[in-house]
């Protein structure tokens, strides 16, 4: 019977991820990481390349450049030009109010501090698929960025929403019974 072995975490990343006094660092990304993805999906709301009467030629176009790459065989993997051709491009419309309105909601839920750990979780998740479709842009930066944001879930948020919703929410592994038991900063029962 194997016996369980604890590995302390360092008192870095213990500050960085799990301390409240680190919030203020995550402020300042958050808000960076926010308005860039709020700027972003308004102006797709507002486009009717995007949303409008036109919805989904903006996608369609940005596919088709995605595709040209592919087949030249720079920066777009095989796999990743299938998904785009045979799901994202007959959907095009579909696909675009999802961007456009994703965009603004991780904008929204980064700015304002509520849920912020599944709000970067997307946002990462969109910086990558344009990063797939050979979109270099600040993506990089905005996915490391938002990456370090879901570490820090439980305080990137504490100025901000989360610091009333994360207790009141609980987290899944926090079970009791059937209802979820919230938790406080310090690990101890709401």
């Amino acid at each position: 019977m194997s016996k369980e072995i604890n590995i302390p975490e360092n008192p870095v990343s213990r500050f960085l991820f799990s301390s409240t006094k680190a919030g203020w660092i995550w402020l300042f990304v958050r808000l960076y990481l926010g308005y860039s993805w709020i700027t972003a999906g308004w102006k797709k709301v507002n486009s009717d390349a995007w949303v409008g009467e036109n919805g989904g030629a903006a996608i369609k176009g940005f596919v088709s450049g995605a595709l040209a790459k592919a087949e030249e065989g720079k920066d777009v993997t095989g796999w990743y030009a299938s998904f785009l051709e045979n799901m994202v491009l007959p959907n095009a419309k579909v696909f675009a109010v999802m961007v456009a309105f994703g965009e603004l909601l991780v904008g929204i839920g980064l700015i304002v501090g509520l849920l912020t750990g599944i709000a970067a979780f997307f946002g990462a998740i969109m910086n990558v698929s344009f990063l797939f479709a050979g979109t270099l842009s600040t993506n990089p930066l905005l996915f490391i960025l938002a990456t370090w944001l879901v570490l820090a879930w439980k305080n990137a948020g504490w100025y901000g929403l989360d610091r009333f919703a994360l207790p009141l929410l609980g987290t899944p592994w926090a079970r009791k019974g059937n209802e979820f038991v919230g938790h406080d900063r310090n690990n101890t029962s709401v």
